[in-house]
């Protein structure tokens, strides 16, 4: 594999640990206990759109994030000392400022860690509030909203868990003081960081955020126009927010002025939701601590979560399955996958959403089939799975399989758009690896914000993952659907981090995870097959075009396949959809020398290391 040499910005290194305090100026803070400088980078030239990028190579450490202002927060942060977990805090939170549209405290996430030794996995996912009820998306007389309406309200708003989860894993892992991994976001957000074009656009096109009392006067201007590219936006409101929480603890947010307003705006929206204070006060008490599963796959051992996750159990599907299929004469070649391989992939990817669409919901409300989700990978189960793939014909949709002893009596959930998230890959120096898919679900979440009580400029965006949730409750034959809403409940998600080892050492080998909803699916499984099947490096694997399929149609990024493969794929009976496809896949992945990180050509994001 040839590798470019690490290309970094050219951006001060954090300072050492200091005793004194710093007042803030112009370009740099410290936080007032411990004196950590955070120093606020050159301003991100990357457009939006398709930006080839170089790959990095790295030899002690590497950061991956969507914005290269979070990449390098994370970056500055173990250059002071502090390791993968004290980044992936650092990172996140600067996200929640110049990435307002994906994740934030206002959402939740996934983490996976491995301490070189064992895996650690928090499940910091978005629950119900106490008073929601499966007919929390029906009107008054009991037919569905309309997807958008749902989005659009506080009936969506999930009680967050970002906040609960980094904390966690701070307290468990971390090097740095607590107010220390908070520095640069709240740096950035009282002085302020150039809109990107891409952000500049996601908010031109989106007429509702508009709407919102707070967001509607933060990102437009007083005639309704977005803040062009460059404009350089403050945040004062998330600033006082992640102060008060350095200095308090979560607390600050879970409860008080903060959890008073989330409740406030949340109802008193036009389509309200039940969510109370008290529901946020309850979240942090939550277990978040799960078990991951891992899996073998060729000689690998790909590790993931469990449900509510559904990336995991269906990337390993759909690669279980085509291992029981005979291999193509040719799977890859001239930089895309064949018009063959591409056959059983999107086959086996509809018996996987099938099993999704039926079994998979929070494992503390429906028992896995067979009582183990691993019976869904079971090599005997997949057997039978595979022999519904014929060489040369599709089918037009298939059916949930039966991967115990017994047939679900749950519906089938008719499948529902998934959008938004973010995802971050890091390696500190000692070997630490993180692989953290973060999310608020639609671009924008409910297209709520809250500016915490505070009567300050800005905010954070609330989420919109109850409508991860089936709308409605039954299928048509009144079958009650596994992921239906429920008080406490965490919504199934598609989210996929993934962390990837040598089957036989042991070692630690990439750490990979994209956004993109219900495609994440499908851009993480492209990425494993790249790097460890195809033999690319992780810049190469996450260039490769991206396709998939739903149990429907299948999807084919736009202007990346050439006429003749399509035409291919339609002779064996496929339904072909052209469309863009934006993953933001970010992988890190060991070499002999180092690290090699990948950062997806289709948004901002960049790798940082040394």
């Amino acid at each position: 594999m040839a590798y470019n040499k690490l290309r970094t910005f050219k951006t001060p290194i954090l300072a050492s640990f200091l005793l004194v305090t710093f007042v803030f100026s112009a370009c740099k803070t410290q936080s007032q206990k411990t004196g950590i400088a955070y120093q606020i980078p050159e301003p991100p030239e990357i457009s939006s759109g398709y930006t080839e990028k170089p790959g990095w190579e790295t030899e002690e450490f590497a950061v991956a994030s969507a914005n290269p202002l979070s990449t390098d927060a994370g970056y500055q942060i173990i250059q002071a000392g502090g390791n993968a977990v004290d980044a992936a805090v650092a990172v996140q939170l600067v996200l929640t400022l110049v990435e307002p549209q994906s994740s934030g405290i206002g959402g939740g996430a996934f983490f996976l860690m491995w301490d070189g030794e064992e895996i650690h996995a928090f499940n910091g996912r978005e629950t119900a509030p106490s008073g929601a009820t499966p007919e929390l998306f029906l009107d008054e007389n009991g037919e569905t909203l309309p997807f958008g309406d749902a989005v659009r309200s506080g009936k969506s708003v999930g009680v967050p868990g970002t906040l609960a989860l980094m904390k966690k894993i701070h307290d468990e892992f971390g090097e740095l003081a607590w107010e220390d991994v908070l520095a640069p976001a709240i740096t950035l957000a009282e002085q302020g960081f150039n809109i990107t074009p891409r952000l500049h656009a996601i908010l031109a096109d989106d007429e509702s955020l508009r709407n919102d009392e707070l967001a509607g006067k933060f990102y437009f201007d007083s005639d309704g126009n977005a803040h062009p590219e460059g404009y350089l936006l403050k945040n004062p409101a998330l600033a006082q927010i992640l102060r008060n929480v350095a200095d308090e603890g979560i607390s600050a947010f879970y409860e008080g002025d903060v959890a008073q307003d989330i409740a406030q705006r949340v109802q008193s929206h036009e389509r309200p939701g039940s969510m109370t204070a008290e529901d946020l006060a309850n979240y942090p008490a939550l277990d978040l601590e799960t078990e991951e599963m891992c899996n073998n796959w060729k000689t690998y051992e790909i590790c993931g979560f469990p449900p509510p996750a559904s990336g995991h159990l269906a990337i390993m599907q759909i690669l279980g399955i085509m291992e029981h299929l005979e291999n193509p004469e040719v799977s890859f070649q001239d930089s895309i996958p064949s018009p063959e391989w591409l056959h059983q992939y999107l086959e086996a990817a509809k018996l996987a959403f099938a099993d999704r669409n039926q079994y998979v919901a929070d494992e503390r409300f429906v028992e896995a089939p067979d009582g183990n989700w691993q019976s869904m990978l079971n090599p005997e189960y997949l057997t039978t799975r595979a022999e519904l793939i014929q060489s040369n014909a599709t089918m037009e949709k298939a059916e949930p399989g039966v991967p115990g002893e017994m047939q679900s009596m749950y519906g089938i959930q008719k499948t529902q758009p998934e959008f938004g998230t973010s995802h971050i890959s890091i390696v500190d120096r000692d070997g630490n690896a993180v692989a953290m898919t973060t999310t608020i679900e639609s671009g924008f979440g409910s297209r709520i914000m809250s500016d915490g009580g505070t009567g300050l400029p800005g905010g954070f965006m609330l989420n919109n993952e109850l409508t991860d949730f089936s709308l409605n409750p039954v299928d048509e034959d009144g079958n009650l659907i596994a992921n239906r809403v429920e008080a406490g409940k965490r919504p199934r998600s598609s989210m996929a981090p993934t962390l990837v080892f040598d089957g036989e050492s042991g070692e630690f080998l990439a750490a990979v995870g994209s956004p993109g909803g219900t495609s994440i699916i499908h851009y993480t499984a492209k990425s494993i097959v790249g790097m460890y099947d195809w033999n690319l490096n992780a810049q190469e694997a996450v260039d490769l075009p991206n396709f998939g399929n739903y149990n429907g149609p299948s999807v084919l990024e736009e202007d990346r396949f050439p006429a003749e493969l399509i035409e291919a794929l339609e002779a064996m009976g496929h339904q072909i959809v052209v469309r863009p496809m934006t993953s933001g896949l970010h992988a890190i992945q060991k070499t002999e020398t180092g690290y090699f990180g990948g950062a997806d050509p289709r948004r901002e994001g960049v790798v940082m290391g040394e």
